[in-house]
């Protein structure tokens, strides 16, 4: 009879860990693994569930961010090596808090000497086990580079570094090598012949090294070519080159050998003509070039265009065992509780990715299960790994929901709360301000299309070019799509690049109607904008990228190379718009520079209260459990940086009042370069906002203005070569970056007399002022929004800093636990709360205020931890005169209900000084929506979690003169039963 058994149900899905609140640190030589545990402590104790590492995985030596990595399945020795790890993930159980770590998969770290498949690539070439790791085309259009990587490293044309001797022929752990200072170049086993023929020649005929030295030169000559095609050769290559290497090894233990090799190396190294080590070059897996050449001919993907980081092909299932085999092993056996994944825009297939991360997870986990699970997982959106994405969203773009992760890493929300404190009503006297001040004619969107072309035509040009041949080999499948030029299709390429309305596409096998939206507009946008004289052209680029050829262009052959093509100018769009925008755009347009942090869009001035609540319950709904950032590694201010900022779009007369004076008592101090101003004005009004934001509230002495006028001088040099106008990374300016410090050391070189300073310092600390206040109403919002609020090192308090490496200096621990003892001291000794917020608001820029709503709102999301995860969103209407000044919000759950008013703003309707608190709040309520009302009692009594008052609520609504008591910000909580 036939089994009508009902198929077993698979057993219960594992459940994400899924963070309460993460703490990032930035790892490095200087801060391992040791000083992250000397931290835990403090970590636990405000309220932290996860730490939150960099990459610790080996990286380059001396690396300060971990991003270029080496080994992956090798813990960084620098950060203290495994058993550094281990003490560290002990003592991290031991505290009761939970890992998660960053994760690498696009790019990893070459150059140097330090990674191992690099350099069998190098060697090996084509033949290499691990030539399909790296993104390669080893059929580019030069067709001297066929079968060959470029290097360009060197830091002169090829010729030039050839003549002057730094190109060295050497031996070095059982290979010969060629050395150009730190880097280290290892020759294909193939061409030993050459050099160990000659020093066969020079030992003596009864040396008994002499005969071991001409049987390993005849298999030098013997070996496989590394461009070899047949897989049994390159087989019998990989089998026999550690074979001859460790006889070569063994032969030169003979010192007499080991001295008569060296002889030839000096000779060879030391010919005046170099032709011999250039033949030898000539035959390697590589040729060495340029580092300026990289934008025409390089043949490997990169990091957006930093040469020294190779992109991986992490589509392959193996290189994905390869890169994320160690991490998985850790998160299975309950090491490390979830991922955070570095750039996924730069991978081929997001979508693919992160599922088989969660399969892999599984597979270590619950083996056998793997398919039931992941279908259970995907029905059900739990993931049983907890996985959060650095994917930088557009306002009007949606991360697509069925991607097998649990978010992103906070961009967005960082530059949604930031708009919060950015006056609306503005917008158009700063842009008047900015444009006539600069002298700039140009709108934001004409600034970042312009950036968007000149980095695919420029820096990315070899990329464009690949793109323009694979396309044109589509178009020339059919005759009703041959006569679409090659350079006409280059230039479609470009401008469709440029008028991308976000990072890139999705389109694996058919486009979402995400995609084919973007696309459209992408393509409508490019018609607008370009010269090319035929719009066909337009429509033939659009229907290929939506997989959608005309008719003809069909076949097994064609449809392939389609694909292929539209998965790769994906990839292209993304560092397109990464250097375009973020590291262009930005540091162009300066309206205001608190708008200009990674993931925002300055167009876009500020945000009202209706989207605020908007973006918070569509991530309650779509994304309850990603990262809330405000400060990150990445940023291009810390987040209080941003909010001191933001002051001056409520008091543009002010600002303007402000500019027009210190021009003029700067005037002496500016120069002419190539005939003219220097600095610019634009870059004038990038430092003056630069300087108001970051100024340090309290006073300084000579060393300290020393110093901090060395960190300005840094910021302008590095923000000026991104911004590519006066000066550059490529082509650095002497002349106009030495005007640059000039200025800067005349409004920063001295204390007394500087009147310029000296107006600086008084506006910068009324900025302060106001600007604390914002950031303690952010954090509060933050603390109490849909997510997983992410702090980054130090932000607990506020450091003004600006973008790295300014932003990963030193944290003063020490500093921070002594006041959260002093916090705790009085709390257990029964210090009455309001005495204590009065001595703390004296002085809110000190960041004491911010700590304290910080830790115990940390501490609130410990102890009712359902009420964050899965309470809802309810936006509350604010009424009253002061209704612009403030924005309220319900969360409500099983555990109780939360009411939360913070106020913004308040440059407007406040002198400096003057607490925003009670009376001043006076005809300013809170009104319930119905549904509230109905669950509120009359007089119903609620703790303000910030003071531990007792607040009743109105059955109507709330006043704000009695929430607003003691703070400008109130977190209300009713427990269920209340």
């Amino acid at each position: 009879m036939p089994d009508h058994t009902a198929p077993a149900e698979p057993s219960r899905l594992p459940a994400a860990r899924i963070p309460r609140a993460t703490y990032r640190l930035q790892l490095h030589k200087d801060f391992g693994f040791d000083a992250a545990i000397a931290v835990l402590p403090y970590l636990k104790r405000l309220g932290i569930s996860h730490v939150y590492c960099s990459p610790i995985w080996r990286a380059r030596p001396g690396s300060l961010h971990g991003y270029d990595v080496v080994a992956h399945h090798e813990i960084n020795p620098e950060l203290g090596g495994d058993e550094g790890f281990d003490r560290l993930a002990a003592a991290v159980r031991q505290h009761g808090l939970g890992l998660l770590l960053d994760m690498v998969p696009n790019h990893m770290g070459v150059f140097g000497a330090d990674n191992p498949w690099w350099l069998d690539l190098l060697e090996n070439g084509q033949a290499s086990r691990y030539a399909s790791h790296f993104d390669i085309d080893w059929s580019p259009p030069n067709r001297t580079l066929r079968g060959k990587v470029l290097v360009p490293v060197l830091g002169d044309a090829y010729g030039a570094v050839l003549d002057r001797g730094e190109l060295k022929l050497a031996y070095a752990d059982g290979r010969l090598v060629i050395r150009y200072h730190e880097h280290l170049f290892p020759l294909d086993p193939r061409s030993y012949a050459k050099v160990l023929q000659r020093v066969v020649e020079e030992l003596p005929s009864g040396e008994p090294g002499r005969l071991a030295l001409q049987r390993l030169s005849k298999e030098s000559a013997a070996l496989p070519a590394h461009d070899d095609a047949d897989t049994t050769r390159r087989a019998e290559r990989q089998a026999a080159v550690p074979r001859l290497q460790a006889a070569l090894a063994e032969a030169l233990a003979d010192d007499e050998v080991r001295q008569v090799l060296d002889q030839v190396l000096a000779t060879l190294n030391e010919a005046p003509d170099h032709d011999a080590l250039d033949a030898l070059h000539d035959r390697q897996a590589y040729r060495l070039a340029w580092w300026r050449v990289a934008a025409d001919e390089i043949n490997y993907r990169r990091f957006f265009e930093v040469n020294e980081l190779a992109a991986m092909r992490v589509e392959d299932p193996a290189v994905f065992e390869a890169i994320h085999g160690r991490a998985l092993d850790m998160a299975a056996a309950g090491i490390v509780d979830g991922l955070r994944i570095d750039h996924p825009d730069g991978l081929l297939d997001p979508r693919q990715y992160f599922e088989r991360l969660q399969q892999g997870f599984l597979a270590r986990s619950r083996p056998g299960e793997v398919e039931a699970l992941m279908q259970h997982a995907a029905a059900e959106r739990q993931w049983p790994l907890y996985v959060a994405a650095e994917k930088i969203a557009a306002a009007h773009e949606d991360v697509p929901t069925d991607w097998a992760l649990h978010g992103t890493t906070g961009y967005r929300f960082a530059n949604v709360i930031n708009g919060l404190f950015v006056e609306r009503r503005n917008a158009a006297r700063l842009e008047r301000l900015w444009r006539d001040f600069a002298e700039v004619g140009q709108d934001y969107e004409e600034i970042v299309r312009e950036a968007k072309l000149a980095v695919a035509r420029g820096a990315l040009a070899s990329d464009l070019t690949l793109l323009a041949q694979a396309l044109h080999r589509v178009g020339q499948a059919h005759r009703s799509t041959r006569d679409f030029g090659f350079n006409t299709l280059r230039e479609a390429l470009a401008q469709v690049a440029a008028s991308m309305p976000v990072y890139r596409t999705y389109v694996i096998d058919a486009p979402s109607a995400q995609d084919r939206r973007f696309i459209d507009w992408a393509v409508a946008d490019a018609m607008r904008h370009t010269d090319i004289a035929d719009d066909s052209v337009f429509e033939f680029l659009r229907r290929c990228l939506l997989l959608d050829p005309p008719p003809g262009l069909h076949g097994a052959a064609t449809e392939a190379l389609l694909r292929r093509f539209v998965h790769r100018f994906q990839q292209f769009c993304a560092p397109v718009a990464a250097k375009g925008v973020e590291d262009t755009a930005f540091y162009r347009y300066h309206r205001l520079i608190s708008l200009n942090e990674v993931g925002g869009e300055p167009a876009v001035f500020g945000m009202s209260a209706a989207a605020f609540h908007g973006a918070s319950a569509d991530r309650a709904r779509h994304w309850p459990h990603t990262m809330l950032a405000s400060s990150t590694h990445d940023n291009k201010r810390a987040e209080d940086v941003r909010q001191r900022i933001n002051v001056l779009s409520e008091q543009p007369a002010a600002w303007r009042l402000g500019l027009r004076r210190w021009r003029e008592a700067t005037r002496g101090l500016r120069s002419q370069v190539d005939g003219k101003p220097a600095p610019t004005p634009s870059d004038d009004y990038l430092l003056y906002q630069t300087l108001l934001g970051s100024l340090p509230p309290d006073p300084l002495d000579e060393a300290q203005l020393a110093a901090y006028r060395e960190r300005i001088e840094a910021y302008m040099i590095k923000a000026t070569r991104e911004g590519k106008q006066r000066t550059s990374w490529t082509r650095p300016h002497e002349g106009y970056e030495a005007a640059l410090k000039r200025f800067i050391g005349g409004v920063l070189g001295r204390l007394q007399p500087n009147p310029a300073l000296t107006e600086l310092r008084q506006r910068a600390a009324e900025l302060a002022w106001y600007g604390a206040l914002n950031s303690v109403s952010a954090t509060v919002l933050k603390l109490v929004s849909p997510g997983v609020p992410d702090l980054y090192q130090g932000s607990e308090l506020m450091p003004l800093t600006l973008v790295d490496p300014d932003n990963r200096t030193p944290v003063d621990y020490a500093q921070r636990e002594a006041l959260l003892a002093g916090f705790e001291a009085a709390q257990q000794a029964g210090t009455p709360v309001r005495e204590l917020l009065a001595e703390l608001g004296t002085t809110p820029a000190d960041g004491r205020l911010k700590l304290w709503c910080l830790w115990r709102l940390l501490q609130l999301r410990e102890q009712h931890p359902a009420l964050f995860t899965d309470g809802n969103y309810q936006p509350l209407r604010v009424t009253g005169s002061r209704r612009n000044q403030a924005i309220a919000l319900a969360r409500c759950g099983s555990e109780g209900m939360l009411v939360v008013v913070a106020g913004r703003k308040f440059a407007q309707a406040f002198e400096r000084g003057q607490w925003p608190t009670g009376s001043a709040w006076a005809d300013t309520q809170i009104a319930w929506p119905a549904a509230m009302a109905r669950r509120l009692k009359q007089g119903q009594q609620a703790t303000e979690v910030l003071t531990g008052r007792t607040v009743a609520l109105g059955y109507d609504g709330l006043a704000l003169d009695k929430a607003l008591a003691d703070l400008p910000v109130a977190v209300l909580f009713m427990p269920s039963g209340g």
